[in-house]
């Protein structure tokens, strides 16, 4: 059975105590509680279940008057006939006071559900959305009607909610699958928020300002037109405008009719309030204040338009100083990296919960948000809008009514498993649905120089494992703090390394030394590559990450055989902690490095205390034939065509042998950043590789037989002096 949340109840956040004194006097407020690290999105003073979807901890409002219908599930209320002839306001001035009192408390209601949220029985679950999906909900017109529900959706509008509460937030970064509903749900937000607040700017963005205007024309302004007389403000203009939807006073002629003393003018006041669409660019909406921006397919904005330059722009459209008076709503696939994927990528990382500033904010002050496909699915979501994630094994109906009959993962698997042969083709499938982040920035295959499918083979097999225990982060400490002494490993979830095996005690601090200088006692055992860097800063702060890899070889000792056991790629405040933290994985492991020569302080630092014997040689040339540089440091260069090339056909070779499914079943590498590096390798273009670069070092020291230089020996004859004769016939004739 497939199993999977993606939410967790907190039931114990709050104290009992604290929870029911606070909830008796109403003094839970809306917004963030930094007492208790948690966004209140409830506006009636009491919550009850505590949530935590992606990190965030969510306070949802207490349970009351909880709505039964007569299918134990969501059903949109019908609109009552009587008031489905009332367009405008100015309709309903028109009818009796009689029949406005007979309406008055429906017509609160409404307002008080779109305000507060809506509880409903759910499968005789008491189940809660927010005042922004039930208005989604019961008075949204998309495509297809009246939108289903969603359990999806509901988690996608509680973080929503969460994000418009917390002061610190922009918003959110929403990575999504195809047809998840995100145009309908951002273009209902967008109205529901404009139709309820004055003197705003509303605003949308897409890929292309084509897109952009579709949304706005076919989603936005249906929504606006097809709301109730009672939600619809004054509007300017046409029904159906095509650039600005303003909600205000139409500018009126003065008549001589109007002016004539007999008739009554009545003050009219609006909202002015207006939604609109731009052009796709950097600078869209610069200078401007929005109350929200909408910005859909920001995962596909391609050359030369940025969407990381437009959202250091836009962001600043949604402040006030410090203050944040806006949000935005950002949703969308990835495009392949090279096509705007790598951009949103960087921006939804960057918009982590976990990972704030000292101003609590993400770096993108945004708050991500992912929700894998299976979720989010079309025809394998249930009548009460669940995912049916195996396939039933007793009827079950989608939302149509029509019959499950297969579960939405084996339809997944089923899909990937008619694209194997097809690489671009099942990487494009991967970012439209994905299960996982990883398959949402899955790149094109085209240029890879090693083989993609048996590297998303284990990249998946690895994230299957991500509960399990298989890979350890933390840091290496000298003992009691004393240099040179014995090294420990100490887990720590802030660590800058991360391994998969721990040599048994005897083989641990395994150094010997000879003549002063200390060697790897484990060097039959296996090796370390290192892509070092030499200053501790750059200019502009983006320098490359240094990287140590480990790799075992096979051996007669305890060891598993041909695997990376570590993986370090960090670059710490300073090169020498960064120094000292290689020497200290080499001296536990008792391994040798091979590191590149052409930036040599970690060189340096080896042989100034004592590790010279640690340090490689380069494996392609004999003692005598090294420079004195390198005789002195040891190290390899990386100019070499040759050496590129034998160390890009290491790594090729270790793919093809030891990585995704094998004989065996599938390969123990579990180190995601160097898979996902190997998969963007390029070999005309190394810099930014930094974990192909210590890999491929570590496979080449551990194979360093391979390059060593064969001499081929020339056998020369030197005459002696004696003649030869030829003895054919009766005499012997010299042959001259």
């Amino acid at each position: 059975m497939y199993e999977q949340s993606l939410y967790k109840i907190l039931p114990n956040h709050v104290k009992t105590k604290v929870l029911n004194r606070n909830n008796k006097f109403k003094k839970w407020k809306y917004g963030y509680d930094e007492d208790h690290d948690m966004v209140v999105i409830s506006k009636t003073g009491e919550i009850g279940e505590i949530y935590e979807i992606q990190n965030l901890v969510i306070a949802l409002p207490k349970a009351t008057d909880v709505v039964k219908s007569e299918g134990n599930k969501w059903e949109a209320a019908e609109y009552p006939k009587e008031l489905k002839n009332i367009k405008t306001v100015f309709d309903w001035k028109n009818y009796s006071e009689q029949f406005k009192e007979k309406w008055y408390d429906y017509i609160e209601e409404e307002f008080q559900r779109r305000e507060k949220g809506y509880w409903f029985f759910n499968k005789d679950k008491p189940t809660y959305i927010t005042g922004t999906q039930y208005m989604y909900l019961q008075w949204s017109k998309i495509d297809i009607g009246k939108p289903d529900f969603r359990e999806s959706n509901r988690l996608f509008y509680l973080f929503w909610e969460a994000c418009k509460a917390d002061r610190r937030c922009y918003g959110m970064s929403y990575l999504k699958n195809r047809r998840s509903g995100f145009s309908f749900m951002a273009s209902g937000e967008a109205v529901n928020m404009a139709t309820i607040s004055s003197d705003s700017r509303f605003g949308i963005l897409s890929k292309s300002g084509a897109d952009a205007k579709k949304m706005f024309t076919d989603k936005v302004v249906p929504i606006s037109v097809n709301y109730p007389f009672f939600f619809k403000p004054i509007q300017d203009g046409m029904d159906r405008p095509k650039t600005e939807l303003a909600y205000r006073v139409p500018a009126s002629k003065l008549t001589r009719r109007g002016l004539d003393s007999k008739t009554q003018i009545e003050t009219l006041t609006g909202l002015d309030t207006t939604i609109d669409w731009k052009n796709t660019g950097d600078n869209a909406y610069d200078g401007e204040k929005l109350k929200l921006l909408v910005h859909d397919e920001s995962g596909k904005w391609e050359r030369p338009n940025n969407i990381l330059n437009n959202w250091r722009v836009t962001k600043t459209t949604l402040r006030l100083g410090s203050r944040i008076i806006g949000k935005c709503m950002m949703g969308s696939t990835s495009n392949a990296l090279d096509k705007g994927g790598e951009n949103f990528k960087k921006l939804y990382h960057g918009s982590d919960v976990t990972k704030r500033n000292r101003n609590g904010q993400t770096s993108s002050g945004l708050y991500s948000l992912f929700i894998p496909m299976e979720w989010n699915y079309e025809g394998y979501i249930d009548s009460y809008g669940f995912p049916v994630f195996d396939t039933p094994k007793k009827e079950v109906l989608d939302t149509f009514g029509d019959k499950i009959t297969l579960g939405v993962v084996e339809f997944w698997k089923n899909e990937v498993e008619g694209l194997k042969d097809d690489q671009d083709g099942l990487n494009e499938f991967y970012r439209q649905f994905p299960r996982t982040e990883e398959h949402a920035f899955r790149d094109e295959a085209k240029e890879s120089l090693f083989n993609l499918t048996k590297i998303y083979e284990q990249i998946d097999y690895n994230v299957d494992l991500k509960n399990t225990s298989v890979v350890t982060t933390g840091t290496f400490q000298w003992h009691d703090g004393k240099l040179d002494s014995r090294v420990i490993f100490i887990p720590n979830k802030d660590g800058r390394f991360k391994i998969s095996w721990v040599p048994p005690v005897n083989l641990q601090n395994c150094v010997i030394v000879k003549n002063g200088v200390k060697y790897p006692g484990n060097e039959h055992c296996g090796a370390f590559g290192c892509d070092s860097y030499d200053i501790s800063g750059t200019v502009d702060k983006r320098g490359s990450n240094g990287a140590l890899a480990g790799l075992t070889k096979f051996s007669m000792e305890d060891v598993p055989p041909n695997q990376f056991f570590l993986e370090y790629i960090a670059r710490p405040q300073t090169a020498e902690i960064f120094f000292e933290d290689v020497l200290m994985a080499c001296v536990f492991y008792g391994m040798p490095i091979l590191c590149e020569n052409n930036k040599p302080r970690l060189l340096y630092h080896f042989k100034r205390r004592g590790y010279r014997g640690f340090s490689m040689n380069r494996p392609d040339k004999v003692w005598n034939k090294l420079s004195v540089t390198e005789k002195e440091i040891g190290g390899i260069p990386n100019s070499s065509e040759d050496i590129k090339q034998a160390h890009a056909s290491a790594i090729e070779t270790y793919i093809n042998s030891h990585v995704g499914k094998t004989e065996e079943g599938y390969g123990n590498m579990y180190f995601q950043r160097t898979l996902e590096d190997w998969a963007r390798f390029n070999i005309n273009n190394r810099t930014s590789h930094d974990a192909s670069i210590s890999s491929g070092l570590a496979l080449m020291a551990c194979n360093k037989n391979r390059y060593t230089p064969v001499f081929k020996q020339v056998k020369t004859i030197t005459p002696l002096g004696f003649k030869k004769y030829d003895n054919k016939g009766e005499f012997s004739k010299i042959i001259r």
